[in-house]
């Protein structure tokens, strides 16, 4: 693929993302590059994301390496128009209003039950920076660089970032698909607050935060703005028993994401849209069947009536009569033949 690099839309520790341009076809992507002799997590990251194809996991579009002057690897991706979830959030005053945090938060575990059960990987480092938004407003699950596959279970270093750790990768136990659920519960809270889920303390020192977290017994503190069942949907995510918090498809049927929110999208441009991403969108197709349902009258819901109503057209319908005498017919079409 021909493409031309244009700004810089993103810094990592190791790599920048460019917005790029496909010579052939026009089309923008994202492009992220790394010096080759540094590019060990990109090559991993190009490597597990050429294998999934997800609405809500960001799209691959290729690899290779280019000299400008220095050897480069790059990451050819999907491009997202509107950014990180940080970044919405940022637009927004700081955060994101309840019904886009709930259909937000519903891809972002339709991305991780991909993932994690028909890909057997752990994300590792989901956080609001780590989810962007789609064209058409869907989240996406991206940046995989700190992903590794749950089997078999390997030793290897805790990665990721402090603040979005669970208590047993902050105390360099094991790291897996539970661990993606607490972080996921931490997103949740950075969506409604603006900032990261840890508050007292010296909470920008990521030692003492891992220490809480890890050692203390401590858990993110849940915003008193929250509703009851954002409260105990959050609780089923930071539980500090990794074996009680709930998968990512339990959690797909918590009310907290399977209850319309009251809140209606402020404008037409408001990011979240009530067009299905895919066929497969479940979101989408409940609401059109919550809308038939409250057209449909009353008696539609009582079988008895229904059939005999049903029996009733039986009965009076009869055979048409096509005789034109003593009717006052109005020739529409005449066949000259």
């Amino acid at each position: 693929m021909n493409w031309t690099r244009e700004k810089a839309i993103g810094h990592g520790s190791s790599a920048t993302v460019y917005a790029a341009t496909c010579q052939e076809s026009g089309e923008t992507i994202a492009v992220k590059s790394a010096e080759f002799h540094q590019s060990e997590f990109l090559q991993r990251e190009a490597k597990l994301l050429s294998s999934m194809n997800s609405p809500y996991v960001i799209g691959y579009r290729g690899c290779e390496v280019t000299k400008e002057p220095l050897a480069t690897y790059n990451l050819l991706m999907e491009y997202a128009p509107y950014g990180t979830l940080a970044d919405v959030a940022a637009k927004n005053g700081g955060c994101i209003d309840e019904a886009r945090v709930v259909s937000y938060t519903r891809q972002i575990l339709l991305g991780l039950e991909y993932v994690h059960n028909l890909k057997g990987i752990a994300h590792c480092d989901v956080k609001g920076s780590n989810v962007l938004v789609g064209v058409n407003g869907e989240a996406k699950i991206a940046d995989f660089g700190c992903a590794k596959r749950v089997e078999p279970e390997l030793t290897e270093p805790v990665r990721g970032t402090p603040a979005f750790m669970a208590p047993e990768v902050a105390r360099g136990e094991r790291q897996g698909k539970e661990s993606d659920i607490w972080a996921l519960g931490c997103t949740v809270i950075e969506m409604v607050t603006g900032s990261p889920p840890w508050v007292g303390g010296d909470s920008t020192d990521p030692v003492s935060v891992l220490y809480r977290v890890g050692y203390m017994g401590e858990s993110p503190e849940l915003p008193s703005s929250l509703t009851e069942q954002a409260k105990d949907f959050l609780g089923k995510c930071l539980r500090r028993d990794a074996k009680e918090r709930w998968t990512a498809t339990q959690l797909l049927n918590h009310p907290f994401v399977t209850t319309k929110p009251n809140t209606e999208p402020e404008s037409e441009t408001d990011l979240v849209t009530n067009s299905p991403t895919s066929v497969t969108d479940q979101m989408f197709w409940r609401s059109v069947e919550e809308e038939e349902d409250q057209e449909r009258p009353s008696w539609w819901e009582c079988h008895e009536e229904r059939i005999g109503v049903l029996s009733w057209i039986g009965q009076a319908v009869v055979d048409p009569t096509w005789d034109m005498d003593g009717e006052d017919w109005i020739t529409v079409r005449r066949n000259n033949d």
